[in-house]
C-alpha cells in the first residue's frame, strides 16, 4: 500500500488536498476542496466537499466520469473491488477514471444533521443551499481545481436531476451526459409529478396483491395496530397508519415486492419486525436532507406546499391496504424523534419560492451528446415527463425500456452503462 498526500492553496480561501492510496485492484485518490455555502457569496462561510477518484492501476490517465448518485442526501458508493461494488463500476473503469462525489451535506462533504442551535428560519435558510444548483456549482469548482477541461457525467435518479442542471448551467464543461432513471421534468409543477407517481403506485399496489393476496389481511391488521399505537420502532417512535403506508416505497425497485412480502410475513410482535420496519420506512432521521428537500428537488420554480400530502389519490386514501411510495407527509416529522427538530424548518421550506433549476432555452441549444435510460414503469420519475425532457435536448438518445425498474443501474449496471455509452457515441441504433 502506498500513501501520498499533496496540499495546495489555489486562489483566495480555496484549497485542494489529495491523498492517494493503492489497494488491491484499484488506485483511490481522495480529494477535498473548500466551497462556499452560498455560491453567490464566494468569500462567505465555506463547506468541505469530498470526492473519491477511482482508477484501475493502469488507468490513472483516463478521462474522468463524474458520478452523481441518487438522493437527495445520499453519499456516493464506497468502492473496494469487492462484491459490494456497484455493477457499473467495472465497465466504467475500462475507459474512465470515476469520480465519486459526496454531494454537499452527505458522507464526508460537511454532512448535514439536525442543525442544533439554529432557529427554524436559520435552519431553513441554510438548507436552501443543498439543491442541485449548489451541487453543480461545487462540481464546477472541483473540475477547475483538478485542471480538467471537460468530463463525462453519469447521473442516477436525483443525480440525473443534477446532471440536467449541469447541462443548463455549464454545458461547456461536459463531454457527454448519461442519465439512468433520472431525467427530470422541466417546467412541470411538483403537483403534476406526485399525481403521476400516485397513479403508478396505485397500479403497483394492485399488482402486489395479485402476487401476494394473503398479505392484504396482514396489512389491514397492521393498520389496526398502528391506529391503536401498538407499532413501536426500536427507538421508541410510534408508527401511524399514514406512515405505515410508505413501506410501499420499495415497490419501485427490482425485487421490491419480495422485500415487502418478507417484512409482512414476520410476526409484528417480534424485534426482527420492528427493526426491519425501521429499515424499510423511506423517510427517517438517518438522512434528514432526503426528507426536508425531497419535494424541493422536483421543484423547477414555485413552492411545494407539502405537495404529496395535498395530491393523495382518493382511491389510495379510501383503501388502507394500498401503499404510498416516495411521498412525504408533514406528519412524518412529528412522528420521528430525530426529524422533529427540523419540523418548523420543513414547513418554511414547503412555502419557499424556489428558483428554476433548468433553462429550457439553454437545453434546446446544447449539443452535448446525451443518452438516457427511461424506465417505462418508473415509480419515482414519471416516464411521460422524462420523454418530454428528452425531446428538448437536440443531442439526446433516449432508451425507453421495461426491462428494469428504477434501480436498473444497480441491478444490471454493466449492461446499462455500456448501452448508454454506445447511444451517446452513436455506436448503438
Amino acid at each position: 500500500m502506498s500513501d501520498d498526500v499533496t496540499e495546495g492553496r489555489l486562489t483566495g480561501q480555496s484549497h485542494h488536498t489529495a491523498r492517494t492510496v493503492v489497494v488491491p485492484g484499484l488506485v483511490l485518490t481522495e480529494h477535498e476542496i473548500a466551497v462556499p455555502l452560498d455560491h453567490t457569496e464566494p468569500d462567505g462561510e465555506q463547506l468541505s466537499v469530498f470526492a473519491r477518484e477511482v482508477a484501475d492501476p493502469d488507468g490513472r490517465d483516463r478521462p474522468f466520469l463524474l458520478f452523481l448518485q441518487g438522493g437527495p442526501g445520499q453519499e456516493a458508493d464506497r468502492p473496494s473491488r469487492g462484491p459490494t461494488d456497484p455493477g457499473w463500476l467495472d465497465r466504467a473503469l475500462v475507459e474512465f477514471r470515476v469520480l465519486m462525489l459526496d454531494q454537499r451535506g452527505t458522507g464526508r462533504s460537511s454532512p448535514v444533521g439536525r442543525l442544533p442551535g439554529l432557529t427554524p428560519e436559520r435552519q431553513a435558510e441554510r438548507l436552501t443551499h443543498f439543491r442541485a444548483d449548489s451541487i453543480v456549482a461545487d462540481a464546477e469548482l472541483l473540475r477547475e481545481r483538478l485542471g480538467v477541461d471537460r468530463w463525462s457525467v453519469l447521473g442516477q435518479s436525483f443525480g440525473g436531476f443534477c446532471a440536467l442542471r449541469y447541462l443548463s448551467a455549464a454545458p461547456g464543461a461536459l463531454r457527454e451526459v448519461l442519465f439512468t432513471g433520472g431525467l427530470p421534468p422541466v417546467g412541470r409543477s411538483v403537483d403534476d409529478v406526485y399525481r403521476a407517481t400516485y397513479a403508478t403506485m396505485l397500479g403497483r399496489g394492485r399488482r402486489y396483491y395479485e402476487r401476494y393476496p394473503q398479505d392484504r389481511d396482514r396489512v389491514r391488521a397492521l393498520h389496526e395496530r398502528a391506529a391503536a399505537g401498538d407499532i413501536v420502532l426500536p427507538n421508541g417512535d410510534r408508527v401511524s397508519s399514514t406512515r405505515l403506508r410508505s413501506v410501499g416505497s420499495g415497490l419501485g425497485m427490482s425485487a421490491g415486492a419480495e422485500g415487502l412480502h418478507y417484512l409482512l410475513e414476520r410476526d409484528p410482535d417480534s424485534p426482527a419486525f420492528r427493526h426491519d420496519l425501521a429499515q424499510t420506512l423511506p423517510f427517517n432521521g438517518r438522512n434528514p436532507l432526503y426528507v426536508v428537500l425531497h419535494e424541493a428537488c422536483y421543484c423547477d420554480g414555485g413552492a411545494t406546499r407539502w405537495s404529496a400530502q395535498r395530491t393523495l389519490l382518493e382511491e389510495i386514501a379510501d383503501d388502507v391496504t394500498l401503499f404510498t411510495g416516495e411521498h412525504l407527509f408533514a406528519t412524518v416529522l412529528d412522528e420521528d424523534s430525530e426529524l422533529a427538530p427540523l419540523r418548523s424548518a420543513a414547513d418554511l421550506l414547503a412555502e419557499q419560492e424556489w428558483p428554476r433549476l433548468y433553462d429550457p432555452d439553454m437545453l434546446a441549444s446544447v449539443d452535448v451528446p446525451c443518452a438516457a435510460a427511461i424506465y417505462a414503469e418508473d415509480a419515482y420519475v414519471p416516464r411521460q415527463f422524462s420523454e418530454e425532457t428528452a425531446a428538448m435536448l437536440p443531442a439526446m438518445r433516449p432508451w425507453v425500456t421495461n426491462e428494469y425498474q428504477h434501480n436498473g443501474l444497480r441491478a444490471d449496471g454493466g449492461r446499462v452503462l455500456d448501452r448508454l455509452v454506445g447511444l451517446a457515441r452513436g455506436r448503438v441504433g
